[in-house]
């Protein structure tokens, strides 16, 4: 295994530790195949050795990574909204509205060069299956691209592409006000962070998944979601069905209040 490729799972192991041994599994192994997918791996030979970049946090593996949270998170949006009934129209409206925006996010990112790892997803059924189901999978999913747009504003600051960093930046507090909206809409404190959680354990005491660690490594954004059930172009480890992106996203809604469609790059 190259020195690369054990040291992300090194990663996941230890962000980890707290749960059970096949959580842990299933992470490395999502790992595993999210860096195969976005071409991070490669057979080198007959013998099937195994290559790895040596950066994962590089501006393209984000811009994937970033891309195919999108993919998700527009039709979770879209079709949580279709089939889940939110109980007001307040609530219903907001995750609407987040639909739009990430699939805004989405077409962003591929203009810059993103290329997702998949636009077919699996999506558990528990998803679906009522209002707290819904809003508890936004709560930590939207925590979880809190994270991964942190990771992307530090690498892209620091390799001096402060447009990028920006833009980022601005994306990340978009899914701060997601998480805020699912988490007011469960009847919890919306407004509880002081700041945004970057690879700190989760604090907030009443959080589906207290006590998870965040990551510094952008494929753990990956690895996360596919251990909590969803796939990326294959089935997750929970029963589902898949959901075609491209059929998804041509009904996802766009409602007439939202604003501020271009990022501030100047």
């Amino acid at each position: 295994m190259p020195d690369e490729l054990n040291l992300v799972y090194k990663a996941i192991e230890k962000q980890h530790s707290d749960e059970s041994a096949l959580t842990r599994r299933r992470m490395v192994a999502g790992a595993a195949a999210t860096l195969g997918g976005m071409g991070l791996l490669g057979v080198g030979s007959a013998q099937g050795k195994v290559r790895a970049r040596a950066s994962v946090n590089d501006t393209q593996t984000i811009l994937n990574v970033a891309a195919t949270a999108e993919v998700l998170a527009t039709i979770v949006n879209t079709v949580g909204a279709e089939r889940v009934n939110l109980g007001d129209a307040v609530t219903r409206r907001n995750v609407r509205a987040a639909a739009r925006e990430e699939l805004i996010h989405y077409d962003k990112l591929v203009s810059f060069g993103g290329k997702p790892i998949a636009k077919k997803i699996w999506v558990p059924n528990a998803v679906f299956a009522g209002r707290t189901g819904l809003l508890s999978t936004l709560e930590v999913g939207d925590q979880i691209f809190v994270n991964a747009y942190l990771v992307a504003v530090k690498t892209f600051g620091a390799a001096g592409n402060g447009d990028l960093a920006i833009i980022a930046a601005e994306f990340m507090g978009v899914e701060a006000v997601h998480r805020a909206l699912a988490r007011q809409s469960l009847g919890k404190l919306g407004n509880d962070r002081v700041f945004m959680k970057y690879d700190q354990k989760e604090t907030a005491r009443d959080a589906p998944n207290v006590g998870t660690p965040g990551f510094e490594d952008i494929t753990v954004a990956a690895a996360q979601l596919q251990a909590a059930g969803f796939g990326f172009g294959a089935k997750g480890s929970k029963p589902g069905r898949f959901f075609e992106f491209d059929r998804v996203r041509t009904r996802t809604p766009n409602d007439p209040d939202l604003n501020t469609f271009v990022p501030d790059t100047d």
